[in-house]
This record gives structure tokens, C-alpha cells and sequence, in this order.
């Protein structure tokens, strides 16, 4: 057989294959697509939307009904007069903050308030206006207004108390050294007698006090007790109640 008819018979079938094997792999393309377009298509019908985020709000301040009763029992609490009985509950909320003590600050947000700041800030959210700052200034305002009643007895048997109601201020001074005149250092609110013990409760912000067997620092609710200098070795005097201006 020639050479050459041997080299057409091959070209030939090369012709062929290669003509035969691109019709497959269009072939087999197409077939693919036809299979992977309808796969990827309900794989993206399948998968889920994300749910909206959901915004983290802060806590709620702890705060007590109107009618409700504080979470410590005070004798004859009812039957204060509404305004007092709800400063009362203003107390005990400012209580359940837990904040610390720190001279200076009237504002819960810094985590601690003074004594006077603790004061100012409850009666300003009472509702209360022209509150004084400092201790002296709620005194000198009370002095003024005829609604200070001044304490010398050494306890609480004296007719000297006999004007004192809750939610009344109490001061003292020399609690710490100021150059005011008068010293006043110190102002705290008086909360009632607690039922069962008869123990003479307040609030406002101190540091190292008493309540019942612990001592505490901070805003809170403390024992109300007259300082005795030859025991404690400080220059701490009560001076005096008064009732606040403009609460009936």
C-alpha cells in the first residue's frame, strides 16, 4: 500500500477525533450547566436571612411603685403625707444603686456621690427647686425659713426631738474640716423609726457607718445614732433637724 495513501487514511481519522471529542465536551459542558445553574439557584433560595439585630438597651433603674411600701418596714410609713412617703421611696431606689462614696459628685452616673450631692441630686428628682449644694447652704435655708430645730441633748429622750418627722434633714458638724462659718459638714435624711426594732434610720452618703451589725460605706440607708466624741475620738456633733422647704 503507498506511503501517502496511509498518511491520508490517518489525517483522516484524526479529522474525526478531534471533530468527535470537541462535539462531547460541548456536549458535556452543556449538560453541566443544565444541572449546576438549577443546584446553585436553590442553594441561594436555602439560605436563611439573617434576623435584625436586636439593640441592647441599658438597665432599667430600680424603681418602686407608687403604693408600694419601702423594702424596709417603717413604722406608721402610711401615714406620712404622700409627698414624704414618696421621697421615701425615692430613697430606698437610690439605695438599690449601690453607689459608692466620693466627695464632690452629685450625679449617680460617676458611680459614688457625697453627702450633700446625694441630698441636692434626690430633691432635685423630687421635683424640688432652688436645692443649695453644699450642707451649709441647707442649713442656711432652713435657718431662714423658720424650719430649724436645734439639738444639745446627748440622746433621744430630750423634748428637743419632739418636732422631728421623716423625711426632715438632720446636720452636723465637724466631720471633717471646713472653712465654713458655721461648720456645718454633714446633712443626711431621716427616714423613721424601723418596724420591729425601733432602731431611727437614714439616708444619704457616709463613709465607715453603721447599719445594724456591719458597717458601710457609700449612698445608702445607715443607722441614725448622735456621735460621742469620747468614744470615737472625733470632733463629729449633731446639731440639729429641719424640715424641708416646701414639703407638706
Amino acid at each position: 500500500m503507498p506511503p501517502f495513501f496511509i498518511t491520508g487514511v490517518m489525517i483522516e481519522y484524526f479529522e474525526t477525533w478531534r471533530i468527535v471529542s470537541s462535539y462531547m465536551m460541548r456536549t458535556a459542558a452543556v449538560i453541566l450547566l443544565c444541572w449546576l445553574v438549577p443546584y446553585l439557584q436553590a442553594q441561594d433560595a436555602i439560605v436563611p436571612t439573617p434576623a435584625p439585630l436586636t439593640p441592647t438597651l441599658p438597665e432599667p433603674r430600680p424603681e418602686l411603685q407608687p403604693d408600694s411600701p419601702p423594702p424596709v418596714a417603717l413604722r406608721f410609713f402610711t401615714k406620712n403625707p404622700p409627698a414624704i412617703q414618696a421621697l421615701i421611696r425615692k430613697c430606698f431606689e437610690l439605695d438599690a444603686l449601690k453607689l459608692g462614696y466620693v466627695y464632690g459628685s452629685a450625679d449617680p452616673k460617676n458611680g459614688a456621690m457625697d453627702c450633700s450631692g446625694t441630698i441636692f441630686y434626690l430633691l432635685q428628682q423630687a421635683g424640688f427647686k432652688d436645692v443649695p449644694r453644699q450642707a451649709d447652704g441647707f442649713y442656711r435655708q432652713a435657718w431662714e425659713a423658720g424650719l430649724f430645730f436645734a439639738v444639745n441633748a446627748a440622746g433621744f429622750d430630750s423634748f428637743e426631738w419632739k418636732h422631728l418627722r421623716p423625711g426632715d434633714l438632720l446636720f452636723w458638724t465637724g466631720t471633717y474640716d471646713v472653712k465654713r462659718d458655721p461648720p456645718v459638714s454633714h446633712v443626711m435624711l431621716y427616714l423613721g423609726e424601723e418596724e420591729g426594732t425601733g432602731r431611727k434610720l437614714m439616708f444619704g452618703a457616709s463613709e465607715n457607718r453603721p447599719y445594724g451589725h456591719e458597717r458601710k460605706s457609700g449612698v445608702g440607708v445607715f443607722d441614725f445614732d448622735l456621735p460621742k466624741p469620747e468614744k470615737s475620738g472625733t470632733a463629729a456633733r449633731f446639731i440639729g433637724y429641719a424640715h424641708i422647704l416646701g414639703l407638706q
